[in-house]
């Protein structure tokens, strides 16, 4: 069975890194209910679409920053550690993330 590293490992993020994370998932669930509201008020479907692409872009942007941040310091402390299985985890994840096969 699979194990969910959210339940094995943490990651402990400056002040700064948590509160930069959470403004940007906050404009996000702002984008969204701004999206609820257009279709609520009948907006026009391409409307909508720019506004969803608008958050698709946000989610793209969060996850990129999150992603460096998890390379320069969790991959490379465990390689420096010799844990060089975080290799094929990290490599796991970017096929997961890009829905891509990576072999």
């Amino acid at each position: 069975m699979e194990e969910n590293c959210c339940q094995t490992r943490k990651k402990h993020r400056s002040e700064k890194e948590v509160k930069d994370l959470m403004n940007r998932l906050k404009r996000i669930k702002g984008q969204v209910r701004g999206l609820q509201n257009m279709l609520e008020s009948d907006a026009y479907c391409p409307d909508i679409l720019v506004q969803v692409s608008a958050v698709n872009s946000a989610l793209n942007a969060f996850s990129k920053t999150l992603l460096a941040s998890h390379m320069k310091t969790c991959v490379v402390e465990d390689i420096k550690e010799g844990r060089e299985e975080t290799i094929d985890e990290l490599v796991e994840t970017l096929r997961k993330v890009m829905k891509y096969p990576v072999k």
